[in-house]
């Protein structure tokens, strides 16, 4: 299930779960991603896509609303926990090396 596939969230993954805390179509998730990043990730619609496809398949997140070509998706309680423990897992990750650099 969501939690086997999803061992680890590369960075698009990440920041498309961040941007999913609050109801939005894609559109609005690429720019929510190069915003929340400083425009260090960008993700194009074909990633994104593919992503929300994949997500949505998971149970990671729900469509909430679709108008035509235009779909909005928030994250699930599965998706926030996913969310909540790759987090915790790179904030782990930093603390490891904190005294290496």
């Amino acid at each position: 299930m969501a939690r086997e596939q999803f061992q680890t969230l590369t960075e698009p993954m990440y920041y498309i779960l961040l941007a999913l805390t609050e109801e939005c179509c894609g559109v609005d998730i690429m720019e929510k991603v190069k915003a929340i990043s400083h425009g260090r990730v960008l993700v194009g619609p074909g990633t994104l896509y593919a992503m929300l496809a994949k997500f949505e398949e998971n149970g990671v997140i729900q469509m909430t609303t679709s108008e035509g070509r235009r779909k909005s998706y928030v994250i699930t309680a599965i998706g926030r926990e996913m969310l909540q423990k790759e987090y915790n897992r790179l904030m782990v990750m930093v603390e490891d090396g904190k005294s290496f650099i």
